[in-house]
């Protein structure tokens, strides 16, 4: 497009490009005002929309590849507008969101391009821990596009779409089934959220950002979910535990394919956001699991969000196969993650707590344990064996030493959780003082 061009020409060659019917759908109404509309190469339309509005009336900063100009193709000038969203978000401590549709860099700008990706990768990784990132892929997001959006907190992907780092068919072991696709993302757990669509892509993106904190500052809150009057019983899975000590359709699940004995899920709670985890979806925990876990709950604590964790395991997979694959790497990692969280930590120990599961779990703030809880220090079984005689797996055996801070009937999981929550509101491990103030 000629420099010449009216701008009302220019206006209506992109005013129906699906980058901005999302961006329009993803905004509070009539809230989205445009950063460097005539920013281009050489005059043309650009293939990236930025810009600021608001979202449930929450200052958000986002940009969106225009897959109808060029492809999507980054170029330096898409580049530059990309990068001033991050630099503008970070200035005034809000969310960047990202939504991903390209076929890859421009070929015109040759190996120069290279550093665009890289800095666009730099601006990115530093509002990392500042702002919440959003990626949401609707399209093709390939080589250093991938990288980027995997670089975000969350990674929200239309089942459509493709996001991978090298293409399937350049690779020497050819096309393998799912290879390069969304859902084997999801399976690998670059995606955390996988939704049908692009619209409903945009719509979990929109419900996920008004419910994070703005910044690292902040705070979460979901006061539009009603309160949960369901009972808690003492059958009840960790996720459905969760589900109904959170405020009624508040949960929103991160990593459903991926770990499949790990569950993790934002919920609300006393109107405020919540991390939740629970490990009683299978017997032991894997490393897929563990890594999971891991990154959840630094998310959580970046951010200052409360994390319950519902324990419900008998501990990490033992076999070899899992020792050579370094297994201990990831479970290590996790037991890192929890000890140097300063968020409010609180533990819920609904079944079986064994071992260095146990271990791996215990830095909570306050924990709780179910009246049919067992904790001990390995299997009960295998202390037999091991030990000759018969493991104490008792609660309140438990509770004596101080381990756990009470035991719990399930019916009163749901005040007992959020009493914790809100006992521990203002926890700062910061708190620093001159000298004490001695007496005379």
């Amino acid at each position: 497009m000629a420099l010449t061009k009216s701008l009302a020409e220019m206006e209506q060659s992109v005013s129906d490009s699906d980058a901005r019917k999302r961006l329009a759908a993803f905004y509070d109404e009539d809230s989205f005002t445009e950063l460097d509309k005539f920013l281009s190469a050489e005059g043309e339309v650009s293939s990236v929309v930025a810009g600021c509005g608001s979202v449930d009336d929450l200052t958000v900063y986002a940009f969106a590849q225009d897959v109808s100009v060029k492809g999507g193709a980054v170029n330096k000038a898409a580049a530059q507008k990309i990068k001033r969203v991050y630099e503008l978000a970070a200035k005034n401590g809000a969310p960047v969101v990202g939504f991903f549709d390209s076929k890859g860099a421009d070929i015109n700008e040759g190996m120069a391009v290279l550093a665009e990706y890289g800095d666009i990768m730099k601006a990115s990784a530093k509002v990392s821990g500042v702002v919440p990132q959003i990626a949401v892929v609707t399209g093709v997001c390939a080589g250093c596009a991938a990288m980027i959006a995997a670089m975000a907190d969350v990674v929200i992907a239309s089942e459509g779409s493709e996001l991978f780092l090298t293409a399937p068919f350049n690779n020497a072991d050819g096309k393998l089934e799912g290879a390069g696709s969304a859902a084997n993302a999801a399976k690998s757990g670059v995606c955390q959220i996988l939704a049908k669509d692009a619209d409903e892509a945009v719509a979990k993106a929109k419900k996920l950002v008004s419910i994070l904190p703005e910044n690292n500052l902040g705070v979460g809150y979901n006061d539009a979910a009603p309160e949960n009057d369901a009972v808690i019983s003492a059958a009840m899975k960790g996720a459905d535990i969760a589900a109904t000590v959170a405020q009624k359709g508040s949960i929103i699940e991160f990593g459903e394919k991926f770990g499949k004995a790990a569950y993790t899920a934002l919920g609300a709670v006393n109107g405020n956001t919540v991390a939740f985890v629970a490990t009683d979806k299978a017997e032991k925990l894997t490393s897929a699991d563990c890594a999971k876990i891991a990154r959840f709950v630094q998310f959580a604590d970046v951010f200052s969000i409360p994390v319950v964790t519902i324990v419900n395991t008998e501990g990490f997979e033992g076999s070899s196969a899992a020792e050579l694959a370094g297994s201990v790497r990831d479970c290590a990692r996790l037991a890192q993650i929890y000890a140097t969280a300063t968020t409010v930590k609180i533990n819920l120990i609904s079944g079986k707590a064994f071992g260095s599961a146990f271990a791996a779990f215990n830095s909570a703030d306050m924990s709780y344990a179910w009246e049919g809880a067992q904790i001990a220090p390995m299997n009960p079984e295998a202390g037999k064996v091991f030990m000759g005689e018969e493991l104490t797996t008792n609660p309140f055996a438990a509770a004596s030493l101080g381990m756990i801070d009470g035991v719990i009937d399930p019916a009163g999981t749901r005040d007992t959780v959020s009493g914790a929550l809100a006992m521990c509101g203002s926890k700062n491990e910061n708190f620093a003082r001159k000298r004490a103030n001695y007496t005379f």
